[in-house]
Order: structure tokens, then C-alpha cells, then sequence
């Protein structure tokens, strides 16, 4: 049962997510990528639906987020926002949409809106994207922030791990942080960084964290829905917890269909016309 089947209860808005951390209330977040999915999460009573260029990886098979268009980007929003009937669906702004050129940056962010029908957009980075996220906050369009492991810099970093361990890092992402936060940002994903420094960004911006292998005192936590389900299995980062094997159920009742095709005890004949 949804632990928000009320029907009173209105769609989740930006302000909505503020008043949580306000009061102390964690955000649920979870990413989707299909209209099937996407409700199933929605009922749930999930807070936030994010249509991550994650999809790159988990619905296109590219070993990194960077492949994945503007375009595809707004067909995977498209199909999750008409399944969407309660919570807020942010999409991030894939590579090269919105880095070095604000205008760019806003026609990205205005064309996610309008042709997705979602209700914000995500990018990555602190100080270096600060020209784009003003922008695009001039429209009226609302922005989550993203720091620590960006995926879209992996091969800058190279290497998927842990950031901001050391101090001048720490006090850098601590800064950008806190930019967002004055910037107008209504969130900021905080992603594999050091819980104590989770909890220290938590207390001094206003606006809302969520964590992704960031430890228990962000406001909110996000993971990847096939890896939380179990549908993917070679991805076994310490920070995953898995809720379901889906990938064993699948595959068995896939291949009792397949069996039953072939020993000729599918259709039956009261599952024929």
C-alpha cells in the first residue's frame, strides 16, 4: 500500500521539499526512466523522481552518462511525467547541454520544460556552471545542484571514487555548496563524499541535500531504481542497498515462458480465442 494513497495529499512542489528539511523530514528520491516504472514509484509515495542521464547506463548499455542527447533525455522526462501524479520529477541536463555556455544552458534547461512538461532540472558542477544556473533561475525554471563524484567529469577524475576526502577539496565543495544555496537552487545532490563533511554542508546551506553514497545526514536520499530492484547486478558500490532480486525473478519467469512454448503447454486452450 502507498504510504501516501490519500487523496487530499497535492502534488509535491519545490516548496513542499523545503519544508521538509525545515521540519526535519527525510526526502525519498529515486530515479525512473519509463512510464511503467515511473508509476509504480509514484504510487509509492517517492518525493522526488529523477530522470537521470543515468539512463545512459542502465536503458542505452554505455559504460558512461556522457552518450545520452538532449533529445533522449526529454523522450525518457516525456514518458515519466505522464505517468507522474504526485511527485515532483527533476531531469538532469545531459553532458554538453549547458558547460561553458549559459545561452546553451538555458535553451537546454527551456526545451526540457516545455517539451517534458517536468518540474526542474539538474546539472553538475559548483562555481565553474554558476553563469548557466543563474540563467537559467532568470527564467523561472528551478534548479537541483549536483557535487562531489560528477559523472559527467569521469574522465577528468578518472576514477569513480570517493571525493573530497582531502581539505582543500572539502572546503571547495563546502563553498559551492553554499553558492547554490544563495543562488536560488532549491536542492543539491550530494554524491560519495564523506559523511562528516554530508553533515556539515547539511547544517550550513538552507536548502535541501541528498545524498548518493553520502552517509545518513543528508535531508534526503537517492539511488538508482534498477539497482535498488536488483535488475542490475555487476554494480555493487558499498553505498547500494538492494530491496529485490528482480533479475532472478525476471529471468526465471522468462525462461518458464520460453520452456512452456516449446513443450507446447502454452496457449492453453482457455487461453485461446
Amino acid at each position: 500500500m502507498s504510504v501516501h494513497s490519500s487523496p487530499d495529499i497535492k502534488r509535491v512542489t519545490t516548496h513542499i521539499i523545503q519544508e521538509m528539511k525545515n521540519r526535519g523530514e527525510k526526502i525519498s528520491c529515486l530515479t525512473a526512466y519509463d512510464y511503467s516504472m515511473a508509476a509504480i514509484v509514484d504510487a509509492a509515495g517517492i518525493e522526488l523522481i529523477l530522470v537521470g542521464d543515468s539512463a545512459s547506463n542502465v536503458m542505452a548499455g554505455h559504460e558512461t552518462t556522457l552518450p545520452i542527447t538532449l533529445d533522449q533525455m526529454i523522450y525518457h522526462a516525456s514518458s515519466v511525467v505522464r505517468a507522474v501524479k504526485r511527485a515532483l520529477v527533476v531531469v538532469d541536463l545531459p553532458f554538453g547541454s549547458y558547460q561553458g555556455n549559459s545561452e546553451e544552458a538555458l535553451r537546454s534547461a527551456i526545451r526540457i520544460m516545455k517539451e517534458s512538461g517536468a518540474h526542474a532540472v539538474k546539472l553538475e558542477g559548483g562555481l565553474e556552471v554558476k553563469e548557466s544556473i543563474t540563467r537559467i533561475l532568470s527564467a523561472g525554471v528551478p534548479v537541483m545542484g549536483h557535487l562531489g563524484l560528477t559523472p559527467q567529469s569521469i574522465y577528468k577524475f578518472g576514477t569513480y571514487t570517493v571525493r573530497a576526502k582531502e581539505e582543500i577539496e572539502a572546503h571547495k565543495l563546502l563553498e559551492d555548496a553554499q553558492m547554490l544555496d544563495e543562488v536560488g537552487c532549491f536542492s543539491v545532490v550530494l554524491e560519495k563524499i564523506p559523511a562528516a563533511l554530508t553533515r556539515q554542508v547539511s547544517e550550513r546551506i538552507s536548502i535541501p541535500t541528498i545524498g548518493i553514497g553520502a552517509g545518513p545526514h543528508a535531508d534526503g536520499q537517492i539511488l538508482v531504481l534498477h539497482d535498488v530492484l536488483g535488475i542490475t547486478k555487476t554494480f555493487k558500490p558499498r553505498f547500494l542497498r538492494r530491496y529485490a532480486d528482480l533479475h532472478t525473478v525476471m529471468s526465471e519467469a522468462i525462461s518458464s515462458y520460453a520452456r512452456d512454448v516449446k513443450n507446447e503447454s502454452f496457449p492453453t486452450d482457455k487461453e485461446s480465442y
